[in-house]
């Protein structure tokens, strides 16, 4: 038997006319291919012959394109791909770091600094021969455009990569085979290969089709699937008319088929229409949303805080002079700069992009980075079964017969094994025979493919792995050559509705009669049969046999096996028209069969049912316990028997032993919502369901606040996983639409690695809060120092009586100097710091919940004064008329100390932020606990000590940042002080550890 899985051989046109593709050669034969090609835009392939528009496209239909005909072609047209908008220059992506209202801020001050030094230089009382104050300034923010430029490209090229692994696929015919190709590298005259679930990846003119029917919706506005057939249409029609052409964009929903490739790319009806198109921006995550609320927080208390200072400045000490006025400016400047942590949003980028590809190295491929906020909240997982709780490896064991039952050796896809009888018995002939009809009627109900390997002894599975294991049991019995003689002349395809599939074959070897040949859930297709095959007799089945055979498929399911049924029907014609009951077109044709289903699948023959075992992953029940643990609860819902289900689930710990999976009859019955949320709150297992079914499921737990994943392969999951919070497609089984309508895809269909998926998300936006909380309390902590500093600068001898105009405890160019020092490299590093061993052992965070929660504040506004007392009693020990200690002025002035003690500030500021960043590390764990596990951390403290080295000890950097050089003695000053910070969070942890046990066991 020719059998190509899938697709109706029979009914695609005999093309022998056609020219092989490999006899496109030459240049002057492509060109002649374009004229074609431009031919089909004016001739419309759906009134053309489509054995025309194969000779016009140089290619048999039976054949596809050759592999390297195939990339002469693309080299000749292009990929397959909408034209995007172009590519912005690096430059402007450099100058966009640029357009940021802090960077606007600080380059107001700038202009203020130079205003202010060109006054004094004409007034020749400059004592700078260069204005340092503005140079420093603009080269920090260059430097920071820089590395912000760096890390977004980082980022980018993160998501490109994500990009590659999600990108669709076709199948397509090339040298006679189905392979599966980019859909960027689809061609004019490519074959393309339709089933349910395929995106169809450009226009083509269909030549085959079996029961196909597309949705279009996305092109026409039409909700409802359009019925596709081959046939030529007589005049040219509108759109969403053309039945025999298939269009880029589109989604198959049922049947199969094959088509032509006539257009791709811009020059596809959806390119036609893509400048019409326009993006939706998508709404911002809760995440984004924090994040300007945080910005806009901090740009408020800073504006207030500074409109305070220069009030309290013109209140106390008056502006008598223009540099008085230059110097507040400069001062609220130097707020500004404090308050707000440059790197933040280039930062949070890098760290979801880092995090999102070693997910993707572990097999889960997050499609959108923002999306992982969302992954670590889940609660709930809804699961399909086969492939992803199982190890998709279907093999056939069991086959139950009229007159007996025998065992099937071997395992997987390998067709090496044995038919044996039951704990050792022999086999009857009547056994063996039934057994033999029953795998050879499941190897031709069949869309599943076994193929010869690349290497000896390999073998590669095409198409379902369930059928897959029908078509290697019949390999392993040779059950197949018996029924080599039938050929494929129709198909009714399966759906999760019907919950079986039929052919209709051809005997070639005899008077060409017809034969039914059925498959399907085994009390599905019962319920069609009215005879019974016996040792070859066939007789009226009753309703004695027809509850043997239920007892089998219980004592089957019970065993964890899957089963199928096995039925025929031979139709007595060999002219489908002259069946009893079928309908017929004005040509005398029969109809679309699979709109006759209820006229073909009737009166059918049972022969018997064979039990497939799939058995769990052995890694899935660790799994399932660590999710249970997170909070995670486990749902599976699958389309098998219930008593299958439930053994699997309790098998993996979903379920308790004895445990039962509902049914979606019984979830039908329910009387209202109320009542199906009821049950969808205790039942952990649903079996027998249908997608609809899914869809409510997932609805229902949403509404009761849970944040759910759904998994899904098939075409009908594709709803319930949009729904959910959380959709997952099965990147090997998966459909093309599953996985555009998913957020994640697995590329292994394996359970364990959600949860993986779920522990890493949860780091992920551990890390971010890390680096939230340092970053926020150390500029807080800088604007608690400008702030004290100014208001308490007689006390601290910042401002001696004599000194006239204001007095800033930090340069703007000190200020700048720490966040470029310590907001970029610790930061990033805490992005990737090691996940805490508890990430696991508590309950899923809401949605609702602020990621800088009230707690956070707190440890915000707590490091930030500590931070700020320490800082201003460093300057206080170096200065005259201080708070704590009184040193004489001295030989060098007042002017020369304040810069000693704005040099010890300075220095005390970026090592209480190092010290800040090992504290931050977690909210409750001692900073102590796995203190040198992230070697990224210490190297950016090592950076970042040396390059304030170099500030302090090379005098052009004195000059420009106003420092000078310091004793040993002050450096033990400087690290005492600034510990004090990592002293006072311990304590503070300390206390708030005492005090969650005690809540603990109240």
């Amino acid at each position: 038997m020719e059998h190509k899985p899938g697709h109706p051989e029979q009914l695609a046109m005999a093309n022998e006319s056609a020219p092989d593709s490999d006899l496109v050669q030459t240049p002057e034969e492509l060109q002649a291919i374009e004229q074609q090609r431009a031919l089909l835009n004016d001739v419309d392939p759906s009134t053309s012959d489509a054995t025309q528009v194969a000779q016009l496209l140089h290619v048999n239909p039976q054949v596809g394109l050759s592999t390297s005909e195939a990339h002469r072609r693309l080299a000749q047209f292009g990929p397959n791909e909408l034209a995007s908008a172009p590519e912005v220059p690096k430059w402007k992506k450099f100058l966009a770091q640029f357009k940021d209202p802090l960077v606007y801020l600080l380059l107001a001050a700038t202009a203020i600094s130079l205003i202010a030094w060109i006054i004094e230089k004409v007034g020749g009382h400059a004592e700078e021969a260069l204005p340092f104050d503005a140079i420093v300034i603009v080269l920090i923010l260059i430097v920071n455009a820089v590395l912000g430029y760096m890390q977004e490209a980082k980022a980018a090229q993160a998501v490109s990569a994500l990009s590659e692994m999600t990108a669709p696929t076709t199948n397509v015919l090339r040298d006679g085979k189905v392979v599966r190709i980019a859909t960027t590298d689809v061609v004019p005259g490519d074959v393309l290969v339709l089933a349910e679930g395929d995106t169809v990846s450009a226009d083509g003119r269909l030549f085959a089709a079996a029961s196909l029917r597309i949705a279009e919706a996305s092109l026409t506005g039409e909700s409802v699937p359009v019925g596709k057939k081959p046939e030529t249409l007589a005049t040219a029609k509108a759109l969403g008319d053309r039945t025999n052409m298939v269009f880029n964009g589109t989604s198959v929903t049922q049947g199969t088929g094959r088509a032509i490739v006539t257009g791709t790319g811009m020059n596809t009806q959806v390119g036609k229409i893509a400048d019409l198109l326009s993006s939706t921006d998508e709404e911002a995550t809760p995440l984004q949303k924090e994040m300007n609320h945080v910005s806009k927080i901090l740009g408020i208390a800073v504006c207030a805080i500074a409109v305070v200072v220069l009030i309290a400045l013109a209140v106390m000490e008056g502006f008598h002079t223009t540099q008085d006025v230059i110097d507040s400016l400069l001062l609220a400047v130097s707020l500004a700069v404090a308050a707000v942590p440059e790197g933040l949003a280039a930062i949070l980028t890098v760290v979801l992009a880092l995090g999102v590809q070693r997910m993707a190295m572990h097999n889960a491929i997050v499609k959108k980075l923002h999306s992982v906020e969302t992954l670590g909240s889940a609660s709930v997982i809804c699961s399909d079964k086969t492939g992803t709780l199982t190890k998709n490896e279907m093999t056939v064991e069991r086959i139950v017969t009229p007159s007996g039952e025998v065992e099937l050796t071997g395992t997987g896809y390998t067709p090496e094994g044995d038919m044996v009888g039951m704990h050792g018995a022999a086999i009857t002939d009547a056994v063996r025979r039934e057994a033999l009809a029953t795998l050879a009627t499941g190897a031709l109900a069949n869309d599943g493919e076994l193929r010869q390997g690349a290497t000896a002894g390999s073998w590669e599975v095409v198409g379902d792995p369930t059928e897959v294991s029908l078509v290697v049991a019949a390999k392993k019995t040779h059950a197949d050559r018996a029924f080599e003689r039938f050929q494929r002349a129709a198909e009714i395809p399966f759906t999760s509705e019907r919950k079986r599939m039929s052919i209709i074959a051809k005997d070639t070897t005899d008077n060409g009669d017809l034969t039914v040949f059925a498959k399907g859930a085994p009390d599905v297709l019962l319920s069609f049969c009215s005879r019974i095959s016996v040792n070859g007799a066939v007789r009226p089945i009753t309703e004695g046999d027809r509850q043997a055979i239920l007892h089998a498929v219980d004592r089957l399911s019970n065993e964890a096996y899957r089963t199928l049924g096995q039925a025929y029907r031979p139709l007595e014609t060999a002219r489908l028209s002259e069946v009893s009951g079928i309908k017929c077109n004005a040509a005398g044709q029969a109809a679309d069969v699979a709109e006759q289903a209820d006229v073909i699948e009737r009166d059918l023959i049972w022969v018997g049912l064979v039990g497939i075992i799939d058995p769990p992953r052995v890694e899935v029940r660790d799994a399932v316990a660590e999710a249970h643990r997170a909070g995670v609860r486990t749902v599976m819902i699958t389309g098998d028997h219930p008593l299958t289900a439930a053994r699997i689930a309790s098998d993996l710990g979903i379920i308790e032993q004895g445990g039962k999976a509902m049914t979606g009859d019984e979830l039908d019955a329910l009387p209202d919502e109320a009542a199906f949320d009821a049950a969808t709150s205790e039942v952990s297992v649903y079996a027998r369901v249908a997608p609809e079914h899914k869809l409510k499921i997932v609805e229902s737990l949403q509404r009761q606040g849970n944040i759910a994943a759904m998994t899904g392969d098939g075409v009908n999951d594709a709803p319930a996983v949009k729904a959910a919070d959380i959709g997952v497609a099965m990147g090997i089984t998966g459909t093309e639409v599953t996985k555009e309508s998913a957020k994640m895809i697995l590329a292994d269909d394996n359970f364990s690695t959600i949860v993986a998926a779920i522990r890493e998300g949860r780091g992920i936006f551990d890390n971010i809060r890390k680096f939230l909380r340092y970053l926020l309390s150390s500029n807080v902590g800088e604007v608690f120092t400008v702030f004290g500093g100014v208001v308490l600068a007689g006390y601290l001898g910042l401002r001696q009586p004599e000194t006239i105009g204001v007095t800033v405890p930090l340069l703007a160019t000190q200020l700048l100097w720490i966040n470029l020092l310590t907001d970029a490299a610790p930061a990033l590093a805490m992005g990737v710091d090691p996940m805490t061993e508890d990430v696991m052992n508590r309950k899923p965070r809401k949605l609702t919940d602020r990621v800088i929660d009230g707690a956070m504040w707190s440890d915000v506004i707590y490091i930030g004064i500590i931070m700020a007392i320490v800082t201003l009693i460093g300057m206080d020990m170096h200065l005259a008329g201080g708070l704590f200690t009184d040193r004489s002025v001295g030989a060098l002035g007042h002017d020369a100390q304040m810069v000693e003690a704005r040099t010890m500030g300075f220095t005390i500021l970026v090592f209480a932020q190092l010290f800040n960043a090992l504290a931050s590390r977690s909210h409750l764990q001692s900073a102590f606990v796995g203190m040198f596990s992230n070697k990224w951390l210490w190297g950016a403290i090592a950076l970042s000590t040396v390059l304030q080295l170099l500030v302090i000890y090379v005098p052009f950097l004195n000059t420009a940042f106003g420092t000078t050089p310091l004793p040993a003695m002050a450096w033990l000053e400087c690290i005492g002080l600034a510990a004090i910070v990592l002293v006072a969070s311990e304590l503070r942890k300390i206390v708030l550890r005492m005090m969650q046990r005690r809540r603990a066991t109240v």
